[in-house]
Protein backbone atom coordinates (compact mmCIF):
# COMPACT_ATOMS: atom_id res chain seq x y z
CA UNK A 1 0.00 0.00 0.00
CA UNK A 2 2.80 2.41 0.84
CA UNK A 3 2.62 5.29 3.29
CA UNK A 4 -0.57 7.14 4.13
CA UNK A 5 -0.96 10.29 2.09
CA UNK A 6 -1.34 13.47 4.12
CA UNK A 7 -4.94 14.50 3.50
CA UNK A 8 -3.93 18.14 3.95
CA UNK A 9 -1.52 17.97 1.02
CA UNK A 10 -2.24 20.01 -2.07
CA UNK A 11 -3.42 18.32 -5.23
CA UNK A 12 -6.59 16.63 -6.44
CA UNK A 13 -8.74 15.13 -3.69
CA UNK A 14 -11.39 12.45 -4.01
CA UNK A 15 -14.45 11.83 -1.88
CA UNK A 16 -17.13 9.22 -1.46
CA UNK A 17 -20.36 11.18 -1.13
CA UNK A 18 -22.95 8.41 -1.19
CA UNK A 19 -22.99 4.72 -0.28
CA UNK A 20 -25.78 2.17 -0.55
CA UNK A 21 -26.29 -1.57 -0.29
CA UNK A 22 -29.17 -3.90 -1.03
CA UNK A 23 -29.87 -7.48 -0.04
CA UNK A 24 -32.69 -9.59 -1.52
CA UNK A 25 -35.73 -10.52 0.52
CA UNK A 26 -34.90 -14.13 1.39
CA UNK A 27 -32.38 -15.91 3.59
CA UNK A 28 -30.74 -19.30 3.28
CA UNK A 29 -29.77 -20.92 6.59
CA UNK A 30 -27.22 -23.77 6.91
CA UNK A 31 -29.95 -26.35 7.52
CA UNK A 32 -31.61 -25.35 4.24
CA UNK A 33 -28.52 -26.44 2.32
CA UNK A 34 -28.64 -29.78 4.15
CA UNK A 35 -32.30 -30.22 3.22
CA UNK A 36 -31.66 -29.09 -0.34
CA UNK A 37 -28.83 -31.60 -0.75
CA UNK A 38 -31.00 -34.46 0.53
CA UNK A 39 -33.68 -33.66 -2.07
CA UNK A 40 -31.41 -34.01 -5.08
CA UNK A 41 -28.13 -35.69 -4.16
CA UNK A 42 -26.49 -38.61 -2.41
CA UNK A 43 -25.56 -37.06 0.93
CA UNK A 44 -23.39 -40.09 1.73
CA UNK A 45 -21.02 -39.36 -1.15
CA UNK A 46 -17.61 -38.19 0.14
CA UNK A 47 -17.76 -34.77 -1.49
CA UNK A 48 -21.30 -33.92 -0.38
CA UNK A 49 -20.62 -35.21 3.11
CA UNK A 50 -17.56 -32.98 3.39
CA UNK A 51 -19.37 -29.93 2.01
CA UNK A 52 -22.22 -30.35 4.49
CA UNK A 53 -19.73 -30.71 7.34
CA UNK A 54 -18.15 -27.43 6.29
CA UNK A 55 -21.61 -25.91 5.99
CA UNK A 56 -22.12 -26.39 9.73
CA UNK A 57 -18.82 -24.75 10.70
CA UNK A 58 -18.63 -21.64 8.50
CA UNK A 59 -19.87 -19.27 11.20
CA UNK A 60 -22.59 -18.05 8.84
CA UNK A 61 -26.03 -17.92 10.45
CA UNK A 62 -27.97 -16.80 7.37
CA UNK A 63 -27.13 -16.08 3.74
CA UNK A 64 -28.99 -13.57 1.61
CA UNK A 65 -30.77 -15.21 -1.32
CA UNK A 66 -32.91 -14.09 -4.25
CA UNK A 67 -35.17 -17.15 -3.96
CA UNK A 68 -36.35 -19.49 -1.20
CA UNK A 69 -35.38 -22.59 -3.24
CA UNK A 70 -38.26 -24.39 -1.51
CA UNK A 71 -40.33 -24.18 -4.68
CA UNK A 72 -40.09 -22.47 -8.04
CA UNK A 73 -36.66 -21.53 -9.38
CA UNK A 74 -33.98 -24.13 -8.70
CA UNK A 75 -36.28 -26.55 -6.91
CA UNK A 76 -37.30 -28.81 -9.81
CA UNK A 77 -35.73 -32.19 -10.46
CA UNK A 78 -33.83 -30.68 -13.40
CA UNK A 79 -31.35 -27.94 -12.43
CA UNK A 80 -31.85 -24.47 -13.94
CA UNK A 81 -30.06 -23.96 -17.22
CA UNK A 82 -27.44 -21.32 -17.91
CA UNK A 83 -30.15 -19.44 -19.80
CA UNK A 84 -32.43 -19.59 -16.74
CA UNK A 85 -29.70 -18.25 -14.44
CA UNK A 86 -28.82 -15.54 -16.96
CA UNK A 87 -32.44 -14.40 -17.24
CA UNK A 88 -32.78 -14.30 -13.45
CA UNK A 89 -29.72 -12.07 -13.12
CA UNK A 90 -30.80 -9.73 -15.91
CA UNK A 91 -34.04 -9.09 -14.04
CA UNK A 92 -33.50 -9.65 -10.32
CA UNK A 93 -29.79 -8.81 -10.23
CA UNK A 94 -30.32 -5.61 -12.20
CA UNK A 95 -33.15 -4.62 -9.85
CA UNK A 96 -30.91 -5.17 -6.80
CA UNK A 97 -28.18 -3.03 -8.34
CA UNK A 98 -30.65 -0.27 -9.19
CA UNK A 99 -31.91 -0.20 -5.60
CA UNK A 100 -28.36 0.06 -4.23
CA UNK A 101 -27.53 2.83 -6.72
CA UNK A 102 -30.62 4.82 -5.81
CA UNK A 103 -29.60 4.73 -2.15
CA UNK A 104 -26.13 6.01 -3.00
CA UNK A 105 -27.53 8.75 -5.26
CA UNK A 106 -30.05 9.79 -2.63
CA UNK A 107 -27.36 10.17 0.01
CA UNK A 108 -25.13 12.11 -2.38
CA UNK A 109 -28.11 14.35 -3.24
CA UNK A 110 -27.57 13.74 -6.93
CA UNK A 111 -30.01 13.07 -9.74
CA UNK A 112 -29.24 10.43 -12.37
CA UNK A 113 -28.60 13.18 -14.92
CA UNK A 114 -25.77 14.53 -12.73
CA UNK A 115 -23.64 11.38 -13.11
CA UNK A 116 -20.69 11.76 -15.48
CA UNK A 117 -19.34 8.19 -15.36
CA UNK A 118 -20.62 4.77 -14.31
CA UNK A 119 -18.64 1.64 -13.50
CA UNK A 120 -20.15 -1.79 -12.88
CA UNK A 121 -18.66 -5.11 -11.85
CA UNK A 122 -19.93 -8.67 -11.61
CA UNK A 123 -18.56 -12.18 -11.76
CA UNK A 124 -21.89 -13.97 -11.98
CA UNK A 125 -23.25 -12.71 -15.30
CA UNK A 126 -21.84 -12.40 -18.78
CA UNK A 127 -23.75 -10.93 -21.66
CA UNK A 128 -23.97 -8.32 -24.37
CA UNK A 129 -24.83 -5.65 -23.58
CA UNK A 130 -23.33 -5.84 -20.12
CA UNK A 131 -25.71 -5.69 -17.18
CA UNK A 132 -24.32 -2.22 -16.38
CA UNK A 133 -26.11 -0.86 -19.45
CA UNK A 134 -29.41 -2.21 -18.12
CA UNK A 135 -28.74 -0.61 -14.73
CA UNK A 136 -27.87 2.72 -16.36
CA UNK A 137 -31.07 2.65 -18.40
CA UNK A 138 -33.29 1.77 -15.42
CA UNK A 139 -31.74 4.57 -13.39
CA UNK A 140 -32.21 7.06 -16.20
CA UNK A 141 -28.55 7.99 -16.59
CA UNK A 142 -27.78 10.15 -19.59
CA UNK A 143 -27.16 8.10 -22.76
CA UNK A 144 -23.86 9.96 -23.07
CA UNK A 145 -22.58 8.84 -19.65
CA UNK A 146 -19.05 7.41 -19.78
CA UNK A 147 -19.54 3.77 -18.76
CA UNK A 148 -17.36 0.75 -17.99
CA UNK A 149 -17.88 -2.86 -16.90
CA UNK A 150 -15.27 -4.96 -15.07
CA UNK A 151 -15.42 -8.76 -15.05
CA UNK A 152 -13.20 -11.62 -13.97
CA UNK A 153 -12.07 -10.03 -10.68
CA UNK A 154 -14.29 -12.04 -8.32
CA UNK A 155 -14.49 -10.88 -4.72
CA UNK A 156 -11.94 -8.13 -5.42
CA UNK A 157 -14.49 -6.32 -7.58
CA UNK A 158 -15.85 -3.89 -4.99
CA UNK A 159 -12.47 -2.24 -4.50
CA UNK A 160 -11.44 -2.73 -8.14
CA UNK A 161 -14.24 -0.35 -9.16
CA UNK A 162 -13.16 2.06 -6.42
CA UNK A 163 -9.64 2.05 -7.85
CA UNK A 164 -10.96 2.51 -11.39
CA UNK A 165 -13.25 5.33 -10.25
CA UNK A 166 -10.35 7.05 -8.50
CA UNK A 167 -8.17 6.92 -11.60
CA UNK A 168 -10.97 8.25 -13.80
CA UNK A 169 -11.67 11.06 -11.33
CA UNK A 170 -8.00 12.05 -11.24
CA UNK A 171 -7.97 12.11 -15.03
CA UNK A 172 -10.96 14.45 -14.98
CA UNK A 173 -9.19 16.63 -12.40
CA UNK A 174 -6.15 16.89 -14.67
CA UNK A 175 -8.49 18.24 -17.34
CA UNK A 176 -10.17 20.51 -14.76
CA UNK A 177 -13.49 18.78 -15.24
CA UNK A 178 -15.98 17.52 -12.63
CA UNK A 179 -16.32 13.79 -12.07
CA UNK A 180 -19.40 12.36 -10.37
CA UNK A 181 -18.92 8.63 -10.70
CA UNK A 182 -21.54 6.03 -9.84
CA UNK A 183 -19.92 2.64 -9.22
CA UNK A 184 -21.83 -0.54 -8.42
CA UNK A 185 -21.32 -4.25 -7.84
CA UNK A 186 -23.88 -7.04 -7.98
CA UNK A 187 -23.59 -10.80 -7.56
CA UNK A 188 -26.18 -13.58 -7.56
CA UNK A 189 -24.36 -16.64 -6.24
CA UNK A 190 -27.14 -18.80 -4.78
CA UNK A 191 -28.74 -19.60 -8.17
CA UNK A 192 -25.65 -21.77 -8.76
CA UNK A 193 -26.20 -23.89 -5.64
CA UNK A 194 -27.48 -26.89 -7.63
CA UNK A 195 -24.25 -26.92 -9.63
CA UNK A 196 -22.19 -26.44 -6.46
CA UNK A 197 -23.83 -29.52 -4.95
CA UNK A 198 -23.47 -31.55 -8.15
CA UNK A 199 -19.77 -30.66 -8.30
CA UNK A 200 -19.34 -31.72 -4.67
CA UNK A 201 -21.13 -35.02 -5.32
CA UNK A 202 -18.81 -35.73 -8.24
CA UNK A 203 -15.72 -34.95 -6.16
CA UNK A 204 -14.08 -38.16 -4.93
CA UNK A 205 -11.45 -36.43 -2.78
CA UNK A 206 -13.13 -34.68 0.18
CA UNK A 207 -10.05 -32.52 0.73
CA UNK A 208 -10.50 -30.97 -2.72
CA UNK A 209 -14.21 -30.21 -2.52
CA UNK A 210 -15.23 -26.69 -3.57
CA UNK A 211 -16.83 -24.89 -0.62
CA UNK A 212 -18.61 -22.19 -2.63
CA UNK A 213 -22.01 -23.78 -2.02
CA UNK A 214 -21.64 -23.21 1.73
CA UNK A 215 -20.35 -19.63 1.64
CA UNK A 216 -21.74 -17.43 -1.09
CA UNK A 217 -24.85 -15.25 -1.09
CA UNK A 218 -26.54 -12.52 -3.14
CA UNK A 219 -26.29 -8.72 -2.86
CA UNK A 220 -25.59 -5.41 -4.55
CA UNK A 221 -23.78 -2.27 -3.40
CA UNK A 222 -22.97 1.13 -4.88
CA UNK A 223 -21.10 4.34 -4.13
CA UNK A 224 -20.70 7.81 -5.61
CA UNK A 225 -17.16 9.18 -5.91
CA UNK A 226 -16.55 12.85 -6.71
CA UNK A 227 -13.49 14.99 -7.34
CA UNK A 228 -12.92 18.55 -6.07
CA UNK A 229 -14.35 20.10 -9.20
CA UNK A 230 -17.64 18.25 -8.74
CA UNK A 231 -17.95 19.38 -5.12
CA UNK A 232 -17.08 22.97 -5.98
CA UNK A 233 -19.61 23.09 -8.80
CA UNK A 234 -22.67 22.84 -6.57
CA UNK A 235 -23.75 22.69 -2.94
CA UNK A 236 -23.68 19.09 -1.71
CA UNK A 237 -23.89 17.34 1.67
CA UNK A 238 -20.59 16.72 3.49
CA UNK A 239 -18.74 13.72 2.03
CA UNK A 240 -18.65 10.42 3.89
CA UNK A 241 -15.01 9.52 3.26
CA UNK A 242 -11.94 10.93 1.62
CA UNK A 243 -10.21 8.32 -0.52
CA UNK A 244 -6.56 8.98 0.16
CA UNK A 245 -4.76 5.92 -1.24
CA UNK A 246 -5.43 2.74 -3.18
CA UNK A 247 -3.41 -0.09 -4.63
CA UNK A 248 -3.66 -3.58 -6.03
CA UNK A 249 -1.29 -6.46 -6.68
CA UNK A 250 -1.28 -9.91 -8.19
CA UNK A 251 0.83 -12.13 -5.99
CA UNK A 252 3.34 -14.28 -7.95
CA UNK A 253 2.81 -18.05 -7.93
CA UNK A 254 -0.68 -17.82 -6.40
CA UNK A 255 -2.88 -18.47 -9.42
CA UNK A 256 -4.27 -21.60 -7.74
CA UNK A 257 -4.42 -20.23 -4.23
CA UNK A 258 -6.82 -18.18 -2.17
CA UNK A 259 -4.76 -17.41 0.92
CA UNK A 260 -4.29 -13.89 2.19
CA UNK A 261 -1.39 -12.34 4.09
CA UNK A 262 -1.93 -8.58 4.47
CA UNK A 263 -0.11 -6.29 6.83
CA UNK A 264 -1.38 -3.16 8.52
CA UNK A 265 -1.43 -1.35 11.87
CA UNK A 266 -3.81 -1.80 14.78
CA UNK A 267 -4.60 1.92 14.71
CA UNK A 268 -6.77 1.35 11.63
CA UNK A 269 -10.30 0.05 11.37
CA UNK A 270 -10.66 -2.74 8.81
CA UNK A 271 -13.40 -3.04 6.23
CA UNK A 272 -12.24 -6.46 5.16
CA UNK A 273 -13.94 -8.70 2.65
CA UNK A 274 -15.10 -11.67 4.77
CA UNK A 275 -14.03 -14.44 2.44
CA UNK A 276 -14.41 -17.00 5.22
CA UNK A 277 -14.11 -17.42 8.96
CA UNK A 278 -10.58 -18.80 8.65
CA UNK A 279 -9.50 -15.65 6.79
CA UNK A 280 -10.89 -13.31 9.44
CA UNK A 281 -9.38 -15.37 12.24
CA UNK A 282 -6.07 -15.74 10.41
CA UNK A 283 -5.66 -12.01 9.80
CA UNK A 284 -6.68 -11.25 13.37
CA UNK A 285 -4.02 -13.60 14.72
CA UNK A 286 -1.28 -12.59 12.27
CA UNK A 287 -1.71 -8.87 12.90
CA UNK A 288 -2.59 -9.17 16.60
CA UNK A 289 -5.87 -7.33 16.10
CA UNK A 290 -9.10 -7.53 18.07
CA UNK A 291 -12.60 -8.56 17.04
CA UNK A 292 -13.47 -4.86 17.20
CA UNK A 293 -11.19 -4.10 14.26
CA UNK A 294 -13.30 -6.47 12.13
CA UNK A 295 -16.68 -5.79 13.76
CA UNK A 296 -18.45 -4.90 10.51
CA UNK A 297 -16.88 -7.76 8.55
CA UNK A 298 -17.90 -10.27 11.20
CA UNK A 299 -21.44 -8.91 11.41
CA UNK A 300 -22.02 -9.05 7.66
CA UNK A 301 -20.40 -12.47 7.32
CA UNK A 302 -22.53 -14.02 10.07
CA UNK A 303 -25.81 -12.42 9.06
CA UNK A 304 -25.63 -12.47 5.24
CA UNK A 305 -22.61 -14.54 4.17
CA UNK A 306 -20.07 -13.78 1.45
CA UNK A 307 -21.75 -12.01 -1.48
CA UNK A 308 -18.50 -11.73 -3.48
CA UNK A 309 -17.74 -8.33 -5.04
CA UNK A 310 -20.35 -6.13 -3.26
CA UNK A 311 -19.42 -7.45 0.19
CA UNK A 312 -16.53 -5.13 1.00
CA UNK A 313 -18.69 -2.11 0.12
CA UNK A 314 -21.49 -3.45 2.30
CA UNK A 315 -18.98 -3.90 5.13
CA UNK A 316 -17.87 -0.28 4.70
CA UNK A 317 -21.51 0.85 4.72
CA UNK A 318 -22.12 -1.17 7.90
CA UNK A 319 -18.96 0.08 9.62
CA UNK A 320 -19.90 3.75 9.32
CA UNK A 321 -23.25 3.01 10.97
CA UNK A 322 -21.75 1.19 13.97
CA UNK A 323 -20.60 4.31 15.81
CA UNK A 324 -17.32 6.24 15.83
CA UNK A 325 -14.50 4.78 13.77
CA UNK A 326 -10.74 5.14 13.99
CA UNK A 327 -9.13 7.96 12.02
CA UNK A 328 -8.41 5.76 9.00
CA UNK A 329 -10.04 2.68 7.52
CA UNK A 330 -8.24 0.01 5.52
CA UNK A 331 -10.61 -1.59 3.03
CA UNK A 332 -9.31 -4.78 1.50
CA UNK A 333 -10.63 -7.51 -0.76
CA UNK A 334 -9.13 -10.27 -2.82
CA UNK A 335 -10.04 -12.38 -5.80
CA UNK A 336 -8.75 -14.99 -8.22
CA UNK A 337 -5.29 -14.54 -9.52
CA UNK A 338 -4.53 -14.10 -6.54
CA UNK A 339 -5.37 -10.39 -6.72
CA UNK A 340 -5.51 -8.14 -3.68
CA UNK A 341 -7.22 -4.75 -3.73
CA UNK A 342 -6.72 -2.23 -0.93
CA UNK A 343 -7.88 1.30 -0.24
CA UNK A 344 -7.23 3.76 2.57
CA UNK A 345 -10.12 5.99 3.54
CA UNK A 346 -10.45 8.83 6.02
CA UNK A 347 -13.91 9.26 7.56
CA UNK A 348 -15.08 12.86 7.28
CA UNK A 349 -15.80 14.26 10.76
CA UNK A 350 -18.26 17.00 11.66
CA UNK A 351 -15.37 19.33 12.51
CA UNK A 352 -13.64 18.88 9.13
CA UNK A 353 -13.50 21.92 6.95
Amino acid sequence: MGSIIDSSATGPRLYITGLGSQYPAYTFEPQKLDEFAKRFHDVDSPGIKRLLQINQTTGIETRAAVRTYENGFGSQSTPPTIEDIHALFRQTGVDLAVQACRKALREAKLAPKDITHSIGVTGTNQGNPGYNILVNQKLGLAPTVDHMLLQGVGCAGGLAIMRAAAQIALGASARRRPARILAFACELCTPNVRYDLAEAEACTDPDRVCIAGALFSDAAAAFVLCNDFALAERATPPPLFELIEWDNATIPDTLQHMVFHPSAHADFDWAMHPGGLSILEGVKAALKLSDHHFRASRDIYASRGNSSSPTVLIVLDKLRKMGPTRDHIVATSFGPGLTIEMAMLRPIRDDDE
